[in-house]
């Protein structure tokens, strides 16, 4: 019962880091464009990041992310120091990445991590493979998806508005950015909580708390969803600075157009049940909106070492787990 705590603890403490390594995901344009300060900016995010407990709960009502990380481990091999090996190396590298100013995904971080334990614990058939397939399809498919959607988007408003006056259209632009921005911190809550909540159920599960994800307590959700909305409220400056302005200079327009294509990309994946990096989705979004000034506007180079991050995340973090699963084991953790 006492590691079963611990996991749990361990679990909205990932959360809370998620973010604010994360915040910049949702609030790095708005900043950049001046709309709001940072300060608002996070509290803005924040709010937003919370709200989407009572869409997932009253609206679409269920937590369907949450059931899909659920299963990348077969129930039958999980067990809870396989789980809180997972978190911690998660949380490991969710902080190194932070201080270095990389924008990594923390899901595939808690992905890679649950598994990587998983499989020095009980071996590769632990591994629910269809399910990592999906997963890891979306490494490619979230950042294209989100460029191919704010490509679209941006060329459309140009059209739309190729007659505007610059100075009016530019005050309407700043004003629709508190919408887009608002959209996208919806989406990242819905999506990057429900990571979260299906570690916990999966543990309880295993110590047999709970039958299954959906007969979770309340307490579950409501704890993963504020966790994150504070964590947002930390902010991630360093962060920020690589996605607000190094990829390419972003105006209102471009943010707009940014912020709603990666919150309908997150509304896609969210339908489709899939758990998806936000990071991901809103760099692919800032990349579709520099490439429609010009291909050269986007920095590419900054963008190589952004895939890298990506690529990489999931066998450190495995790798990792797997070394702490070890000191875990020979610690006769149960």
């Amino acid at each position: 019962m006492i590691l079963l705590i611990v996991i749990v603890v361990l679990a909205i403490v990932f959360d809370f880091i998620n973010g604010f390594h994360d915040a910049a995901n949702s609030i790095a344009t708005i900043v950049s464009t001046r709309v709001l300060t940072p300060f608002q900016a996070v509290l803005w995010a924040a709010f937003f990041n919370f709200i989407a407990f009572f869409v997932a709960r009253y609206i679409i009502g269920e937590f369907g992310i949450a059931s899909t990380v659920s299963k990348v481990v077969w129930e039958d091999f999980i067990t809870l120091p396989i789980i809180l090996s997972g978190l911690i190396a998660a949380i490991v590298w969710n902080l190194l990445t932070w201080r270095l100013g990389i924008p990594s995904s923390s899901s595939h971080t808690l992905i890679g991590g649950f598994a990587g334990a998983a499989m020095c614990g009980a071996g590769i058939q632990s591994i629910h493979a269809s399910v990592i397939i999906r997963i890891l399809s979306f490494i490619i498919l979230a950042p294209l998806i989100g460029m191919i959607m704010s490509s679209l988007i941006t060329i459309g408003v140009l059209w739309i508005c190729r007659k505007a006056n610059p100075r009016k259209a530019e005050r309407r632009f700043r004003k629709l950015q508190l919408v887009s921005s608002g959209l996208f911190s919806l989406g990242h809550g819905l999506n990057d909580s429900q990571k979260v909540m299906g570690i916990i159920a999966t543990a309880m599960i295993a110590a047999g708390q709970i039958d299954s994800i959906q007969s979770m307590p309340d307490w579950i959700p409501l704890s993963c969803f504020a966790a994150i909305g504070l964590g947002t409220m930390m902010g991630g400056w360093r962060i920020v600075k690589t996605m607000g302005t190094k990829i390419t200079k972003v105006t209102a327009l471009e943010g707009l157009c940014a912020e709603t294509a990666g919150a309908f990309t997150l509304f896609i994946t969210e339908i489709l049940k899939i758990p998806v990096s936000t990071t991901h989705t809103i760099t692919g979004a800032i990349m579709g909106v520099g490439s429609v000034k010009r291909l050269s506007a986007v920095r590419w180079a900054v963008t190589i070492n952004l895939l890298w991050a990506w690529i990489l995340t999931i066998p450190v973090s495995a790798l990792l787990a797997g070394c702490i699963y070890y000191i875990v084991r020979f610690s006769g953790i149960e």
